[in-house]
């Protein structure tokens, strides 16, 4: 496998958004690390924090989205302009009942490799930080499914909200 994580977007204030993205994608893989070296259950305990977080962001998406029933008003709040560019998204399709999105570029993945971590740990810790999104489709009353993702060496990470 050989990861490919090429931003083609380039613009002010999203190389900035990307370096404040991969600041918490070093925390959060430093903080595993440590938790792994000193025997405790990194993956168990980073994945209740990510998911825990997700909640958090469900929540106030949830509050700011017009009807949550409507994918495509979740869509919306969830997906906005600068995080799409950001991840350089694509939506594939958005209907009532469920959203397809497509990311391309992913600021996290970036800081794991500038890391110099090996591509499995790369992995796992971007299935950890899918929690979060897990946790904020739960919130909305959703289920996220994960396709492929970047950093299992694919093109893009392939998600798909439904109810």
């Amino acid at each position: 496998m050989s990861i490919v994580n090429t931003p083609s977007i380039h613009e002010d204030k999203i190389d900035l958004a990307r370096a404040c993205i991969e600041h918490r994608a070093t925390w959060m893989a430093l903080t595993f690390l440590e938790m792994k070296k000193r025997g405790l259950d990194a993956e168990g305990i980073t994945r209740a924090a990510v998911r825990q977080t997700g909640h958090i962001h469900g929540g106030r998406i949830r509050e700011n989205t017009s009807d949550p029933q409507d994918m495509r008003t979740f869509s919306t709040a969830f997906l906005h302009e600068d995080g799409r560019k950001m991840f350089e998204i694509d939506i594939v399709e958005a209907e009532h009942d469920h959203l397809k999105a497509e990311f391309h570029y992913c600021a996290l993945v970036s800081a794991w490799q500038k890391l110099g971590l090996d591509e499995d740990t790369i992995a796992l810790l971007c299935d950890i930080a899918m929690d979060g999104d897990r946790g904020i489709a739960e919130s909305m009353g959703y289920t996220l499914e994960l396709g492929d993702t970047i950093a299992k060496g694919c093109s893009t990470c392939k998600l798909h909200f439904h109810k």
